[in-house]
């Protein structure tokens, strides 16, 4: 009966739920603190632009193709930056998809069709690198070499 008991327990809230309740807590935490990682590197980068003399026009700013991190501007120009955050620049940097950069050029699209010149409107897109002591690298024109970026 002991053994009956101890394979039914994962449907009558037996011992392995407490387990697994535990692990799902566990990767909650670890998920709200890349979460808040996240916002530190954002509100860093954007510091970071708005005292190089580049005001930040919106935060996150989400379209149908997908979400900017930040967008600024260099005076008619568009910034379109994606923030990544890792313990060091070269982990941060390879998490950068081909894939991410569809979606985020996507979106600068739509961002763009709102602008005065609309398409015409000039426009580049930057990656800012947060590493773990916080320290920031811009790489200008990231997307420059990207057919997503057309």
């Amino acid at each position: 009966m002991a053994g009956l008991a101890k394979a039914a327990a994962p449907w009558f809230g037996g011992s392995r739920d407490v387990a697994e309740t535990g692990a799902l807590r566990a990767r909650r935490r670890r998920g709200a603190r890349a979460y808040l990682s996240g916002l530190s590197a954002e509100e860093a980068a954007a510091r970071h632009y708005e005292r190089s003399g580049h005001p930040v026009a919106a935060r996150r700013w989400r379209g149908q193709g997908g979400e900017v991190d930040l967008i600024a501007r260099e005076g008619e120009a568009v910034i379109f930056i994606e923030v990544k955050q890792a313990r060091s620049f070269e982990v941060a940097a390879e998490r950068l998809s081909a894939q991410q950069m569809g979606r985020i050029s996507a979106a600068a699209a739509e961002f763009l069709a709102g602008e005065p010149r609309g398409q015409a409107t000039e426009a580049r897109f930057d990656v800012a690198l947060v590493d773990g002591a916080g320290r920031i690298r811009i790489l200008e024109n990231a997307f420059e070499d990207c057919a997503c970026a057309a």
